[in-house]
């Protein structure tokens, strides 16, 4: 997976392995649902070796292992399925 980030020259690839972790300044403790793991933005890639990578589509930045299960940002966002089912479509 790899995301397009701006530069002078134009867009430039980069892939997710390289995109830089989320720090204590965007990232808040929480003690409830409201977690990075249950944001519409959190996605989990196989990274080299299958290692998982977390990460945030939001901020297009990763998250330390652990912190997805107790932290949140201010972009925090209802999943799409909680939201509308599973497949509003068919409805």
């Amino acid at each position: 997976m790899r995301r397009a980030a701006g530069d002078a020259a134009g867009t430039l690839d980069q892939p997710v392995e390289e995109w830089p972790f989320l720090d204590q300044q965007v990232l808040v403790p929480s003690r409830s649902r409201k977690v990075c793991m249950t944001c519409h933005w959190f996605r989990h890639h196989s990274g080299v070796n299958c290692i998982p990578l977390l990460t945030c589509q939001l901020h297009q930045s990763l998250l330390a292992q652990g912190e997805h299960l107790t932290h949140r940002c201010q972009g925090w966002t209802d999943d799409m399925a909680q939201q509308r089912g599973w497949a509003p479509e068919a409805g």
